[in-house]
């Protein structure tokens, strides 16, 4: 059993883990920032008029096949990143000490 081949491994896949799971919190993030704030309705006729539209337009784009892109999923793929990277961190850090012990054995 190639024990270096081994740990080398666990060091590299936990490192990539944790690249992934920043990625995928980057775009996460980008997303739920990305989301507009509706603004207040004034009194002007031509803006609420303008405002009825738009809200016809989004009912109409309710019916239609949304995109996997909404709140939940974002602060769900956030939470489930954030759990990747620790986990991924977590396997660097065994690895890392399983180096260490090898070291103290073999010195």
């Amino acid at each position: 059993m190639n024990i270096s081949h081994n740990i080398n491994s666990a060091i590299v896949n936990g490192t990539f883990g944790i690249q992934r799971a920043e990625d995928n919190i980057a775009q996460h993030s980008a997303n739920l920032a990305s989301l507009s704030v509706r603004e207040p309705l004034s009194g002007d006729p031509q803006d609420i008029l303008a405002s009825a539209s738009l809200n016809q337009l989004n009912a109409i784009k309710q019916t239609l096949p949304q995109s996997s892109y909404n709140i939940t999923s974002d602060l769900v793929g956030l939470s489930i990143n954030s759990t990747n990277a620790q986990a991924s961190a977590k396997v660097v850090d065994v690895a890392g000490d399983t180096i260490g012990t090898i070291l103290d054995i073999l010195a």
